[in-house]
């Protein structure tokens, strides 16, 4: 019987479950969908019962008994920030506030999203009365699991100033009037939250997904790219030192003397499929069909943008299109535009030309779409490294659920559950047409 772990990520439309040994190799993966809730244009949130709760529960169920699996433990990792109010069952009062929300914006700066959390918190305060606790999405499916309501050190640093060093900031919660065990109880990065209920199995703290799929990646030395195709689009590249770039996040890279620089754009599956609700799917191999010198350029912006731009008054629009043009080039001109974004984000936050980088690796449910993949080739004009488990927010949790069980004692040891799948090449009929609309694109930027 193989000794496995489970990883499962909540993600912005989905959750989904893997079970892997020791060595990475998944021997059991679910997905369970649903929806994303926007009332609107600035509201981004989930029904927080039926996402954090049962949907978590439902893909545990799904991937198969846990002891004919193997199973040692089980680990939540989920998008940040976030946070519902509960009633004292652990069930939501309000909707599960996810990250980009106007009701986060009171505090937000270009540098980071800190004071997000704050302004939720706030926000939740003044439209409940009698609430029990006020948890983010990690807390609500730990508590569904075991009983407990837990977060891991990584998931508070999120919530900066709310979290303020070691503890709750017992000041501002004063203020707001809410005791510190309303929020949840907090254990260090890879530590253990109890067991699931009725059993021995381990239950983690929780995790970041987008640091899952980091540690997982294999992207970390100077010179890389990771790219996240997720519902948000996230680009981190690997650099030597500490670089602080205007408008950018720095976050630690696992490779000693490295940093991160990027950060998330909303130029990303949310995007790409409010595009293909517009215009409808595409049909396979449609891209040869196309003229490379004529695709209209879109600006992907139906909500504003995150890193580098922080305006959240931009707005979509699609330039250059005419009557020629339908809907095949009109979602290329979407698959490309998420594909300015990864090269606008890898060009500013390295400083230089697209050249200077190593190698790009994307990860992320859109490593499945051909034509996004294809799209950042052939704008980059260089070849993208796809990874062999797409699913890395779950895949990354599945390590940090090793760790709360005792087999793993870092997560610096978890790239050798990196793997390779294809490697896209630019196509030489669409790089330079690309290339020449990605000059385009920045020069419609407001």
């Amino acid at each position: 019987m193989p000794e496995t772990t489970v990883g499962i990520d909540i993600g912005t439309t989905s959750v989904k479950a893997v079970a892997a040994d020791g060595d990475g190799r998944l021997v059991a993966q679910t997905r369970v969908p649903h929806p994303l809730n926007v009332p609107g244009p600035l509201r981004f949130e989930h029904d927080a019962d039926a996402v954090w709760r049962d949907g978590v529960r439902a893909a545990l169920d799904q991937l198969g008994d846990l002891g004919d699996l193997g199973v040692r433990a089980v680990n939540v990792s989920a998008m940040v920030p976030s946070l519902a109010a509960v009633d004292h069952d652990g069930h939501a009062l309000t909707p599960g506030l996810l990250y980009g929300d106007e009701r986060g914006a009171r505090y937000k700066t270009p540098a980071n999203d800190e004071g997000e959390f704050q302004a939720f918190l706030e926000w939740a305060c003044d439209h409940t009365r009698g609430a029990a606790g006020f948890w983010p999405a990690q807390a609500m499916a730990n508590h569904a699991l075991s009983g407990r309501a837990v977060i891991d050190t990584t998931c508070t640093a999120t919530t900066t100033p709310v979290w303020f060093g070691t503890a709750w900031n017992q000041d501002l919660l004063d203020h707001l009037g809410v005791k510190p065990e309303c929020l949840p109880d907090v254990v260090d990065l890879g530590g253990a939250a109890g067991t699931l209920t009725g059993t021995e199995v381990v239950l983690g703290a929780g995790s970041i997904d987008a640091m899952g799929e980091q540690i997982v990646s294999g992207a970390e030395d100077p010179g890389d790219v990771l790219v996240i195709l997720g519902t948000t689009l996230i680009v981190w590249a690997a650099q030597e030192g500490w670089p602080e770039v205007p408008g950018f996040w720095t976050i630690p890279s696992m490779t000693s003397g490295a940093a991160l620089v990027g950060g998330p754009s909303d130029a990303g599956g949310l995007f790409l499929d409010w595009v293909r609700r517009l215009v409808g799917d595409g049909e396979p191999g449609e891209r040869a069909s196309l003229d490379p010198a004529s695709v209209p350029t879109w600006a992907p912006w139906p909500r504003g943008e995150r890193v580098p731009l922080h305006d959240r008054r931009l707005r979509a629009r699609l330039y250059d299109v005419d009557l020629t043009h339908g809907p095949a080039a009109v979602r290329r001109a979407a698959f490309e535009a998420s594909a300015h974004m990864v090269r606008l984000l890898i060009e500013g936050a390295t400083g230089g030309g697209i050249s200077r980088v190593r190698r790009i690796v994307v990860t992320g449910g859109g490593v499945r779409v051909d034509g996004w993949v294809q799209a950042i080739a052939d704008v980059s004009g260089r070849p993208v490294e796809t990874v062999g488990v797409p699913e890395g927010g779950a895949l990354g949790s599945a390590w940090f659920a090793r760790m709360a069980a005792g087999l793993e004692t870092s997560m610096t040891d978890a790239p050798r559950w990196a793997s390779r799948g294809a490697t896209v090449e630019p196509d030489n009929r669409w790089e330079e047409p690309a290339a020449a609309r990605h000059m385009e694109f920045r020069a419609a930027i407001p």
